[in-house]
C-alpha cells in the first residue's frame, strides 16, 4: 500500500513538472537512480537519474458527474459525442464498454465519449428514454442523431462513428 501511494505521488510529480512535497519524495528519488558499486558498498549518484516516460491518459472518454457537467460535456459540446448508458451489473455493458473506448480512441479526437452510469444517474436515463442497457447515442450539437441498444462488434461500432463525424 504504502509503495503504491509512494509511486502514485512520485508519478503525479513528474507529470505536473512540480517536485513533490511528500517525505518520501527523497525516498522515491533516491530509489529511481542508477546505483554505482564502489569496493564494499553500494552508492547512488545524482547525474545518473534514470529517464521515466508516460503516456498520456485517454481523454477522449470521461465519466459523467451530475446533470450540469452532461449539459456541459455532452450536449454543449462542438465536437460529436458518444453517449454510452450503462450499469456496474450489465454484463453486456462490460464487453460493449472498452470495444466502444477502442473504436472511439481510433478517431483521434474527432469524437468524444461519455459514460453514463444509470444507476447514478437515473435522472439523465429517463430524459433520454433509456429502458435497457447498453445503450448508445451519438449527439451532434446537443441533439441525438442516431441511437443502438445491446452489443456490437467493432466493425458496426466503426460504421456507427463514421455515420457520426460524416
Amino acid at each position: 500500500m504504502a509503495q503504491r501511494l509512494l509511486l502514485r505521488r512520485f508519478l503525479t510529480s513528474i507529470i505536473s513538472g512540480k517536485p513533490s512535497q511528500s517525505r518520501w519524495a527523497p525516498v522515491a528519488s533516491r530509489a529511481l537512480q542508477t546505483p554505482q558499486y564502489s569496493p564494499g558498498y553500494l552508492t547512488v549518484t545524482p547525474s545518473q537519474a534514470r529517464s521515466i516516460y508516460t503516456t498520456r491518459v485517454c481523454s477522449t472518454t470521461f465519466n459523467i458527474q451530475d446533470g450540469p457537467d452532461f449539459q456541459d460535456r455532452v450536449v454543449n459540446s462542438e465536437t460529436p459525442v458518444v453517449v454510452d448508458f450503462h450499469a456496474q451489473w450489465c454484463g453486456p455493458c462490460k464487453i460493449l464498454g472498452p470495444r466502444l473506448e477502442k473504436v472511439v480512441a481510433k478517431q483521434h479526437g474527432k469524437v468524444v465519449m461519455a459514460k453514463v452510469d444509470i444507476d447514478d444517474h437515473t435522472d439523465l436515463a429517463l430524459e433520454y428514454e433509456v429502458s435497457a442497457v447498453p445503450t448508445v447515442l451519438a449527439m451532434k450539437n446537443g441533439d441525438v442523431v442516431d441511437k443502438f441498444v445491446g452489443i456490437k462488434d467493432e466493425d458496426q461500432l466503426e460504421a456507427f462513428l463514421k455515420k457520426l463525424i460524416g
